[in-house]
């Protein structure tokens, strides 16, 4: 670093005549670092993106910023499924199967705990009107609450956790929580979440 900054002031002082107020800091070595494209647009961004590093223990690390893995509204099915894929593609370790094994792990309900999401009220659940979101619904099935509502997507719309009584709605788990999970990676890969599950539902 200390032979970059010494280049930015005499490249700013000989070029332009200025002084320079630049300086570059160290902060993290990724040894596999990916920045996914921000979905809907061709670009990404610096507050979404993955990379593994070497940590204290010399293992290597994986760290995400921004992606679902690290985002408390998503549930710990989409955490978890991308965490570990991230790793396996950043390891060079095979996806395919994986994909596909939790895919149908989520179908037979093997995968039935990690389905809940958490999501705060921001306002009074009569404040809601138009458009009212999964969780106000949900907490309206409720005599009490509390500011945080835990509920899973059911075939008969969200429920909260605590009066649960519907089957879950594994197809909206499939659409919405692991595919935008696996899809961030898999697009470098040629190939998708889709692409991988209907494979495996044409064996039946």
């Amino acid at each position: 670093m200390t032979d970059l900054n010494a280049w930015w002031t005499r490249e700013l002082e000989e070029r332009y005549a200025i002084d320079c107020h630049l300086e570059v800091e160290f902060e993290t070595h990724f040894r596999r670092f990916l920045m996914p494209t921000v979905r809907g647009m061709q670009t990404g961004s610096k507050k979404r993106y993955a990379g593994m590093v070497v940590g204290t223990d010399g293992e290597l690390e994986l760290i995400v910023k921004g992606l679902e893995a690290a985002r408390s509204d998503w549930t710990p099915l989409a955490r978890n499924f991308q965490r570990e894929l991230y790793q396996r593609v950043f390891l060079n370790q095979p996806v395919d199967e994986f994909v596909r094994a939790t895919a149908e792990a989520l179908r037979a309900g093997e995968l039935d705990e990690d389905l809940v999401y958490r999501k705060r009220l921001r306002r009074r659940l009569e404040d809601y009107k138009r458009n009212v979101p999964p969780h106000v619904q949900a907490a309206r099935k409720l005599n009490s609450h509390g500011n945080v509502v835990r509920y899973v997507m059911t075939s008969n719309g969200p429920e909260p956790v605590a009066a649960l009584n519907s089957a879950p709605d594994y197809q909206h788990y499939l659409d919405k929580q692991l595919a935008p999970a696996a899809d961030s990676i898999l697009q470098f890969l040629n190939t998708s979440f889709r692409d991988l599950t209907d494979q495996q539902m044409q064996m039946f």
